[in-house]
């Protein structure tokens, strides 16, 4: 293998070839075999060249454990946001600390209560535990409800699960109410909030539930690298919770970030011009499906996150396959929205094939008669 191609592979060439004002490189080389990626939420951009730049480097620290930059990355978070390194764990992705809260609240004693439809870690790794598990669906607008799910705690409840902004949904729960939930309930159980699409919020009235723990109440909010920083397959996120709650999180923990993913992360939370150009393009290709589904009569959910939750008028067990037949991959179901899809935002060439496909597929339906 020659220089040029060792470079190529550990990302160094990558990270020198800049494209753009954001240091942004074309991300052809994760959408490999031409089909338009769009069902998994990860951000197309990423990483950034920085990340991409850092993690190379990275290979130089290969043989050594991650106790070192583990303990950097806890301390810039806690920098960024206003803690001290004792609130914060750092685990494999926010799916692991997810994973983790169920032992913690308990293990095969624990009962949950949580949201439906909402992003399922926590809630398939309590049942796979023994956990019990009382899912409250979601209100008319798609939100959680609030109201039941206080109604549902009981003596019994030892964690009460909220992803905001909602996956696969999009929506959010007001901050007013939020707040009001969080401390109330935090008195009778742990309560989970689940920020990981925190940095591509735009509603004013959205508010982190981090001073609340700064505050001192029983409370855990997860953060991810995965979605805005493009490092979902680097697996590095966090918890912010009480000192006394993280040290017991952190016993109940399975193993440690590798130091490539730590790296690339410390990099791209520092690269705000990233940041900024991946929450730009999401807001065009937003804006985008917001004008397709109109100019189709399609509903759909105005989204907070790198998503959009829309109704297709056919169950989506028929809609994905016709759509993988245009290029186009879409997420899975999300019962009992039967006929409703979730579409992650994509590259402008994947938002374009989807544009396209999407007038075929819907007209290929109706023909067949199975709009509705």
């Amino acid at each position: 293998m020659n220089r040029r191609r060792w470079l190529w592979n550990t990302g160094a060439l990558v990270a020198a070839q800049v494209v753009g004002p954001a240091n942004v490189f074309p991300a052809r080389a994760l959408r490999l075999g031409g089909e338009a990626r769009l069902q998994s939420n990860e951000n197309p951009y990423g990483p950034s060249a920085a990340a991409r730049k850092a993690m190379a480097e990275a290979f130089n620290e290969g043989n050594l454990y991650t106790g070192l930059p583990t303990e950097e990355f806890r301390a810039l978070m806690a920098e960024v946001i206003g803690v001290t390194q004792e609130h914060i764990v750092v685990g494999a992705g926010s799916a692991e600390i997810l994973k983790v809260a169920p032992l913690l609240a308990g293990r095969e004693k624990a009962e949950i209560v949580a949201a439906h439809p909402t992003f399922e870690s926590l809630v398939d790794y309590a049942r796979n535990i023994g956990a019990a598990v009382q899912q409250v669906p979601l209100d008319e607008s798609m939100r959680h409800d609030l109201s039941e799910m206080h109604r549902r705690v009981t003596g019994k409840t030892t964690l009460v699960y909220v992803c905001n902004p909602n996956n696969p949904t999009g929506t959010l729960v007001k901050s007013g109410a939020l707040q009001s939930f969080c401390e109330d309930v935090s008195k009778q159980a742990l309560v989970f909030v689940d920020e990981a699409y925190h940095e591509y919020v735009e509603d004013p009235d959205y508010h982190s539930m981090v001073p609340l723990v700064q505050k001192g109440y029983n409370v855990i909010v997860s953060r991810t690298a995965s979605k805005i920083h493009g490092l979902a397959g680097m697996r590095v996120g966090f918890g912010i919770g009480q000192p006394d709650t993280m040290r017991k999180l952190q016993r109940l923990m399975t193993g440690s970030v590798n130091v490539v993913g730590l790296r690339g992360a410390i990099a791209s939370y520092k690269d705000k011009d990233f940041q900024d150009f991946t929450k730009k393009k999401c807001r065009e290709g937003k804006e985008l499906l917001y004008r397709l589904f109109d100019e189709h009569e399609l509903r759909y959910m105005r989204s907070e996150g790198n998503f959009v939750f829309f109704r297709s008028g056919q169950q989506i067990e028929n809609f994905r396959p016709a759509m993988k037949e245009h290029g186009v991959l879409v997420a899975r179901p999300f019962p009992p929205y039967g006929d409703w899809c979730r579409v992650s935002m994509g590259t402008d060439e994947e938002m374009k094939k989807l544009e396209a496909a999407l007038p075929i597929v819907l007209g290929a339906s109706a023909k067949q008669g199975k709009l509705h």
